[in-house]
Formats: C-alpha cells, structure tokens, sequence
C-alpha cells in the first residue's frame, strides 16, 4: 500500500543532503515528487518509488509534534 503523502508534508529520508539537512517539504505529488531541501532550499525531483523506499518519517502539514526516528 502507497505511504499517503500530500502537499506540504515534511519528510526525512534515509541520506541526508550535502548541506546536512535530512527533512524535505514535498512541492508535488505524483509519479515524480518535487522535494524542497529544508536546510539549503535546493529542490530536487525523484521517483514516487525511490521516496517511498528512502523516506524515514513523515510529519503531516500542521502538525507540530516531532517526527520519529
């Protein structure tokens, strides 16, 4: 089953970025995701498949609390 991810989830993924930052804000949803690098800014597009391969944790868009792992 498909990790529902939406619009303005924020996202951790198993490598981090070069800039060191792990969580990415997810700009587009669909076959190809649009993440935005919440370090540095850098936005990048990736599989639908490798993102659910690699993604560690979701935090839900308004949603506050931290994420696990």
């Amino acid at each position: 089953m498909p990790i529902p991810f939406e619009i303005g989830d924020i996202v951790r993924l198993k490598k981090q970025h070069p800039c060191g930052c792990k969580e990415w804000e997810v700009l587009r949803v669909g076959a190809d995701f649009r993440l935005k690098c919440q370090g540095c800014g850098h936005q990048v597009m990736l599989a639908r498949k490798l993102v659910e391969k690699n993604t560690r944790g979701i935090r839900k868009k308004g949603d506050g609390g931290s994420m696990p792992g």
